[in-house]
């Protein structure tokens, strides 16, 4: 009977994740969608199919010669305008979308995904309007809670447990405070005081800009400045299958007491203080339902981005303390348009990542990912479930510029082409490629289908 009720609960909540994921899904695609649709309206384009998904047509509604239907596979959608294609499919006709100038035909490309940018931007300004968080340690003492071994702060004197006094002019100064002092002054040396085992003692630091350059860089953390984001143990939040995490059965709300002699209070120290160990066998001083438990663990070498690897065990971290603020409306649009930059650049660097070989195909998700992804965004809540989205819209966007036919960057990189060259690319040779395009991206939907099909933890 458990089992019975075992098995019809956990077919209800992946019935309930499916349904989310399609409406998440669909929101995005209908955004997208209808980017093309008004672009390729204003410019007189005529609109034959307005679709919600592939496949079977389940339903919908025909008007003014356009059928806006929903489909039967909810994995993405299209617009089809009348032309579109060239060749045989086209008539001449002045609505017709090759008929249109190819400045126009780029704009109506282009729209699909900057709908995605504008839609993720939007989000997050309402995010930041509503419920805006900021982490409480940031406004508290400037506790470090672990210096790296050969970094900036190291050679300063700092040790882990030192509270800082004075950063630059800023006396007693509180994290956000520090930050702030240190974007404006990157790459340079600045005075700091700090007591160390009741010592105040006087040094200055060299903050680094970046140790890569790259924008996922923290100029804190390449300094050596880790701070202490919480009082309490950090504790797990999810745990990756075929990990070492996974292997050494470490669970979700597990708390990390100590790692060896340490007492971690942020997933940054965790990382730091992996890469000081260089790969070593760990032991975790674990936390389980108030009963303490010992685990070793050895840490797995795992790329990251474009910028190299990182000494992981596989665990992500239930969020620090924050405080929640509204935001007024231009500082909240203000910090939605950083938020989006800061994501787009980083989708960036890791597609050269992966061109680059320096991040493993295998890290890449597909649809069951995705899904996985927004069900553990909505247990957190719903403003999670919000930036999820909004990081979701951005990968839409970004991807779609890829310059892949059939995808809109496919179609604007032919656009480009027959520009360069004033005349159109033979019609034979185009289709051609569009028809390998294809047949490329539905082998890495595979791989990536299966690359989320065998990293599936059953029962978890």
């Amino acid at each position: 009977m458990n089992l019975f009720h075992h098995l019809s609960a956990s077919l209800s909540h992946g019935l309930f994740v499916v349904v989310l994921f399609a409406i998440v899904l669909g929101i995005m695609v209908l955004v997208h969608e209808f980017g093309h649709f008004i672009v390729a309206k204003m410019c007189g384009v005529r609109i034959e199919t307005f679709a919600i998904g592939f496949g079977t047509r389940l339903f919908g509604y025909v008007y003014n010669g356009t059928d806006y239907c929903i489909r039967a596979l909810p994995l993405g959608g299209y617009v089809k305008m009348a032309g579109e294609m060239g060749g045989d499919s086209g008539t001449g006709a002045p609505d017709e979308f090759t008929s249109k100038t190819r400045f126009q035909r780029i704009l109506i490309a282009l729209a699909g995904p900057a709908a995605n940018f504008a839609l993720s931007v939007f989000l997050m300004t309402c995010a930041a309007h509503y419920h805006h968080e900021i982490d409480k340690y940031l406004n508290g003492p400037a506790l470090v809670d672990y210096v790296p071994t050969q970094s900036a702060a190291a050679q300063a004197g700092l040790h882990t447990g030192d509270t800082i006094t004075r950063f630059n002019n800023v006396v007693n100064p509180t994290w956000e405070q520090i930050l702030d002092e240190t974007a404006l002054n990157l790459n340079s040396a600045v005075p700091i005081s700090f007591t160390d085992n009741g010592h105040t003692v006087t040094s200055s630091i060299h903050l680094n800009g970046g140790a890569d350059g790259g924008l996922t860089s923290d100029p804190l953390t390449d300094s050596g400045l880790i701070p202490q984001q919480q009082a309490e143990p950090i504790t797990i939040n999810s745990v990756a299958s075929g990990t070492p995490a996974a292997a050494a059965g470490i669970k979700p709300d597990d708390q990390i007491a100590r790692i060896n002699d340490l007492a971690p209070h942020s997933l940054d120290t965790l990382h730091a203080y992996l890469k000081d160990q260089n790969g070593a066998p760990e032991t975790l001083n674990l936390i389980r339902n108030g009963q303490p438990l010992t685990i070793h663990v050895t840490p797995a070498l795992v790329s990251v981005d474009a910028s190299g690897k990182q000494y992981q065990i596989g665990v992500t971290l239930k969020p620090p303390p924050v405080d929640v603020v509204q935001l007024p409306l231009g500082k909240s649009i203000k910090e939605s348009l950083q938020d989006n930059a800061s994501k787009s650049l980083l989708l960036v660097r890791i597609l050269q990542g992966l061109f680059t070989r320096h991040v493993s195909v295998k890290q890449m998700s597909g649809p069951v990912g995705i899904a996985q992804q927004i069900d553990i965004a909505f247990q957190l809540g719903i403003w999670p479930l919000v930036e999820m989205t909004s990081f979701i819209s951005i990968n839409l966007a970004i991807f779609n510029l890829l310059p892949i036919p059939p995808l809109d960057g496919g179609m604007i990189f032919f656009l480009l082409i027959e520009s360069i060259m004033r005349r159109d690319v033979n019609q034979e040779l185009k289709e051609r490629v569009y028809q390998i395009a294809f047949v490329c991206i539905l082998c890495m939907f595979v791989f990536v289908m299966f690359n989320d099909i065998t990293r599936l933890h059953l029962g978890h």
